[in-house]
């Protein structure tokens, strides 16, 4: 099976153009539509690697891993911290928006985030469940701008994020399943009512060799102790039996145009600290040096469910020979980002997932149940999760 060491490729770039090689995406999406494919497949241990499509047809290749926790190599980003970070890049990159089209002068733009989600339950009774608690997001500003601009920015800003829909409003995200090349129904799920997907080949995935700066787009910042026989220590999220709190920093700035970066710090587990940097698209002002923010946010939904499919499989003790996915996500926006009033919705989670396996189809459509359950971002999709929100303006507490 693959591995990152074997890859040879930086943690994250733009794949070169291949027109034979492009999967096949659904049809434009109409005016006021963004959509992206997200196909993700298993490397070894807890290691997988994804490729995010974007309406445009350009790729982003990211890889992630697990810390000592899960008895991971470390040697790339959890799940949680690819979404971490979309989050961050996706309200930084809205609110630069809005203060550019309404012509409102930022000179200093941070944000401090935390966000927390939780696991109870045993997955040997098979009542395991992940859950989520609000996001608490301090957003840090400079500006001369009157006060009450600002709050209006920001409350678009939260409107029209797309991150922040994924978890504004309950959604119920769908599956199917292929199994061995045959398809599966599963019961317990919400079927996806499109049609099956082929399974992702990830053939022709290499750099761009027009846009040698992948190195550094993500990168380690510190590196986790392992320890043992202490609370989010090694190996203690592959017990069967779960009652924690996970929680997870980020620390985010803008940069010069649409550019961003954020450290994002794994507390509870024990993990490491890894770097961020981001870029939007040419439509939104970006020079497309580094993903745009829901390429990140994407990404972070697929690894987080693949994590769940080889804990479990770990936990009961069996072989998955292989395993992938496709996931479709679409936000969709109304109103005028120059008149203040724009707002964006999300569409469930659409999730194909491919298992070769020696089991039985009845314990192929377990793992997907067990997945869709005890997804930490599947589970905060399927509740109502308005993040926390304060402002910082000029260093005085601005109630928003």
């Amino acid at each position: 099976m693959p591995s990152i060491e074997n890859s040879g490729f930086p943690l994250v770039f733009r794949v070169a153009d291949d027109p034979a090689a492009v999967p096949a995406r659904p049809s434009g999406p109409p005016e006021g539509v963004i959509s992206l494919r997200t196909e993700v497949r298993a490397f070894e241990g807890m290691q997988k690697e994804a490729v995010v499509t974007l309406d445009s047809g350009a790729r982003w290749r990211m890889v992630s891993d697990e810390g000592p926790y899960l008895n991971g190599t470390d040697l790339a980003p959890f799940p949680l911290a690819f979404f971490a970070a979309g989050m961050q890049f996706s309200f930084i990159s809205q609110l630069l928006q809005g203060a550019r089209a309404q012509s409102i002068g930022l000179e200093g733009v941070a944000l401090a985030q935390d966000n927390f989600y939780t696991m109870e339950g045993s997955f040997l009774r098979g009542d395991a469940v992940g859950g989520a608690l609000p996001t608490r997001l301090e957003v840090i500003l400079e500006s001369d701008a009157d006060p009450e601009v600002i709050r209006r920015l920001v409350r678009m800003t939260e409107a029209s994020s797309g991150a922040q829909a994924l978890l504004r409003t309950a959604m119920t995200n769908v599956f199917t399943l292929t199994h061995n090349g045959e398809a599966c129904t599963v019961e317990g799920v919400e079927a996806s009512a499109s049609a099956r997907q082929d399974e992702p080949l990830f053939v022709g995935i290499t750099p761009d060799a027009e846009r040698p700066a992948a190195v550094g787009l993500i990168s380690k910042v510190s590196e986790a102790e392992t320890v043992h026989g202490v609370e989010g220590g090694a190996g203690s999220s592959l017990q069967a039996e779960q009652k924690r709190t996970l929680h997870v920093h980020g620390d985010a700035v803008a940069g010069q145009g649409m550019a961003m970066e954020t450290d994002i710090r794994l507390f509870k587990p024990i993990g490491s600290s890894f770097r961020f940097r981001c870029d939007e698209v040419s439509a939104l002002g970006g020079d497309e040096s580094a993903p745009p923010p829901l390429a990140y946010t994407a990404a972070g939904v697929g690894f987080c469910y693949m994590t769940q499919l080889g804990r479990y499989a770990h936990i009961l003790g069996k072989e998955l020979g292989g395993y992938s996915l496709v996931q479709d996500m679409s936000f969709r926006f109304a109103g005028e980002i120059g008149a203040g009033t724009l707002e964006v919705t999300a569409d469930p989670v659409d999730t194909h997932v491919f298992l070769h396996t020696s089991e039985s189809d009845d314990l192929a459509r377990d793992f997907i149940r067990t997945g869709a359950r005890t997804c930490f971002l599947h589970a905060a999709m399927g509740g109502s999760h308005r993040s926390e929100i304060g402002v910082s303006l000029n260093g005085a507490e601005l109630a928003v």
